[in-house]
């Protein structure tokens, strides 16, 4: 079954194409405090496209830009003794941000592109539409003509006659048509930033934040044509995929296809992935509201693997309600996976791995989880779907050891009877699966490393008996008191040695 997506733009699902390298860009944050859990949430279902997207088969090329250029983040300026300018709110936030993804356990994106290292290729982006007649420059100020673009309004379904006015009051004098978007902003402080600035009482004036020159004077991006000069200097004129929240939609992502498409001519993304909100208390959660749960917090209380459980409970296309029920479903899944997974690992390391037990239905547990997991993660990444079959599989491990243990009479009886290969199946797939693709953290002593641990100790018994062949006895004994010292008992047998790990 081929991957299937639900993309905003076609506004159905769709069957996912790409020739070669995935090209992935996510709008990252505007870095004016610290991320909360609404923001991970986009993250953590980026990070699992990202991750399934290399388990089917391909190279993700993945780009999330930091937007360290914005008036929320110059409305905090003189906030503390340390934040004298812009640059200096948005490193301090940068690097809480970047701590956060550390702590989701997430891939590393291939870039993080700054705003402020991009001003060179957002004013050449700005003069390439001026020049094409698609943007005009107005008191020092450039903005896009929605009206020449045909297309306009067609990820958000909205017609531009129809439209509200865009941006500042202040522009509005300056502007041809009310739902006009600056693509560059002369020198001066915004409405939005005065407004920010008092409510935070600093007791200072209003700092304007960093200009750069340009054709049309000192001034600064506007905020959606970042994303544009961005996403094509790092990933070329037409995106495999374009991912970001919902309220990004419009005027966001409808400004950023307009402006792109109308400067290269070209397609600007084959795919349009939007996450919906998360809500705590009833509402989207929010910074400026103030019902927000920063991801240092959630991580301390929570831990990772309950919070990336959390995400997976729910669609990436729908809203999301983060409540005591929904974190105790979660701290239950997790509970359940991690405590199987132990207990695998643990029967793992009792047992000799030339033990001839089968088990049957455990095996087919397995497979049946494989096939299960593929074909959630392909019908639109149905991460709960997902879920089940691991959950569905460690009801088989489960009832595997159980019905081991009952039936044993004594304690060698009970390791023999243990069906190795369907455990460490069920391991690996825990371990592939649950921690490859969705990102859990599974840390049983011996983390996933059995099967390795034990191909080590067979190709050490095969060492050990050429040379007993060779009649090196003495060497022969030197390497079974080796593995004895490491905790792995020897015992030679008519068929053979067999061990057992104590």
């Amino acid at each position: 079954m081929s991957l299937v997506v639900t993309d905003t733009l076609a506004d159905e699902r769709v069957e996912f194409t790409a020739d070669g390298d995935v090209t992935l860009y996510v709008c990252g944050l505007t870095v004016s405090d610290d991320p909360h859990l609404g923001h991970a949430r986009l993250w953590f279902h980026a990070d699992v496209l990202h991750r399934w997207l290399e388990h089917i088969g391909y190279d993700v090329r993945h780009v999330e830009n930091v937007t360290d250029v914005n008036e929320k983040i110059t409305a905090r300026v003189g906030e503390r003794d340390d934040w004298s300018e812009e640059r200096d709110v948005a490193a301090a936030f940068t690097a809480t941000t970047f701590d956060a993804m550390r702590g989701l356990n997430l891939l590393r994106a291939e870039v993080y592109p700054r705003v402020t290292e991009h001003v060179p290729e957002i004013r050449e982006l700005v003069e390439t539409l001026i020049e094409k007649g698609y943007a005009y420059e107005s008191n020092g100020s450039v903005y896009f003509d929605v009206t020449t673009f045909a297309e306009y309004g067609k990820l958000s379904n909205q017609n531009v006659a129809d439209l509200e006015a865009q941006g500042e009051p202040d522009e509005r004098s300056e502007k041809r048509n009310p739902a006009d978007f600056a693509l560059w902003k002369a020198d001066g402080v915004s409405e939005t930033a005065a407004r920010e600035h008092a409510k935070h009482d600093h007791g200072a004036e209003t700092p304007t934040g960093e200009t750069w020159p340009s054709p049309w004077g000192d001034g600064r991006p506007g905020w959606h044509v970042e994303c544009s000069a961005m996403s094509t200097t790092h990933l070329g004129d037409t995106l495999d995929i374009h991912m970001g929240g919902r309220d990004l939609v419009f005027p966001h992502h409808e400004n950023e296809i307009a402006q792109s498409e109308a400067a290269t001519g070209e397609r600007f993304a084959r795919h349009w992935l939007h996450v919906g909100l998360l809500a705590m208390d009833g509402e989207k959660m929010s910074s400026s509201i103030g019902n927000f749960w920063t991801v240092p917090d959630a991580l301390d209380e929570l831990g990772v693997n309950v919070i990336r459980t959390f995400y997976a409970g729910a669609a990436y296309r729908s809203e999301q309600a983060l409540t005591e029920g929904t974190i105790a479903e979660a701290e239950e899944r997790w509970e359940r996976l991690s405590r199987t997974y132990d207990r695998a690992v643990a029967a793992l390391d009792s047992v000799d791995a030339r033990a001839k037990a089968e088990d049957g239905d455990l095996r087919e547990a397995v497979t049946d989880a494989r096939d299960d997991f593929a074909a959630a993660m392909n019908d639109d990444l149905n991460l709960r779907e997902a879920t089940a079959a691991l959950l569905e599989l460690t009801d088989a491990v489960n009832r595997h050891v159980d019905a081991v243990d009952a039936d044993a009479d004594d304690e060698a009886t009970n390791e023999a009877a243990y069906d190795y290969r369907g455990l460490r199946e069920a391991v690996e797939a825990f371990a592939e699966l649950g921690g490859d693709v969705l990102g859990l953290q599974f840390e049983a002593e011996s983390d996933g490393e059995v099967e390795l641990a034990g191909e080590l100790v067979e190709l050490i018994l095969d060492v050990r008996e050429a040379e007993r062949e060779a009649g090196n006895y003495e060497r022969a004994d030197d390497l079974r008191d080796a593995l004895r010292d490491v905790g792995v008992e020897i015992e030679d047998g008519p068929d053979g040695a067999t061990y057992r790990f104590e």
